[in-house]
């Protein structure tokens, strides 16, 4: 596989940015992290896209996005609080990886879920963006690829996908936390008790102890 340099992938005829940046205007909550220049270019660099994608686009102009009060994390070139999405995969130099990664995460929501676009290891479907949620501790197709996923999350289109996740009220309990913290429901929602979540026990928790939390139980069950 040729590694391409930074300036093959920064300099494109069509950057995806300003599209990226009309579909902000469509979520008043949300709120692009600050990234700074080098560390966006070396985690594009890592990933190997261009800036001509929407991944490409969040990496190298923004530290992640936080959308919709908060519930959605998409990763991008990294952040005070966020992991650039090539160190939140393992990627390394391009130069030394054997082969592309079975999956690519690409973001988190308020409760410990993940999404990852398909890279065949996920068994769901090339290329689509998945989600691994806490009610089910499974991966699932979202219906697209990375692009769309992103149009989904700032325009409100997935809205109704979560909506079993959610709660009355959840905007102010969720738009309080930090962008690396998640809200820990107990009992969990992948158990009979704790199905319904407005009725449960949520605090805010560091968002890296819900995703070992959720690991685990899925390796137990």
């Amino acid at each position: 596989m040729r590694i391409r340099p930074i300036e093959e992938l920064v300099s494109v005829t069509e950057p995806a940015w300003p599209h990226v940046a009309a579909l902000l205007e469509q979520d008043a909550s949300a709120e692009v992290q600050a990234v700074a220049p080098d560390k966006a270019r070396d985690a594009l660099h890592r990933l190997q896209v261009t800036a001509g994608s929407v991944l490409g686009a969040l990496a190298l102009n923004t530290g992640g996005i936080i959308a919709d009060h908060g519930w959605f994390r998409l990763l991008g070139g990294g952040s005070e609080h966020l992991p650039d999405l090539a160190s939140a995969n393992g990627l390394g130099n391009p130069a030394d990886a054997a082969s592309p990664p079975p999956f690519l995460l690409v973001g988190y929501d308020a409760l410990g879920g993940r999404f990852a676009i398909d890279g065949g290891g996920l068994g769901v479907d090339l290329g689509e963006v998945c989600y691994f949620g806490p009610d089910s501790l499974t991966w699932g197709g979202l219906g697209g690829g990375h692009a769309d996923f992103v149009t989904g999350v700032l325009t409100g289109s997935l809205r109704d996908a979560f909506a079993s996740l959610r709660w009355p009220g959840w905007q102010d309990e969720v738009s309080a936390l930090l962008p690396d913290q998640g809200l820990a429901l107990y009992p969990p929602p992948f158990t009979q008790q704790g199905a319904n979540i407005g009725s449960v026990s949520r605090f805010a928790v560091p968002l890296s102890e819900l995703l070992y939390f959720y690991d685990h139980a899925a390796a137990q069950m």
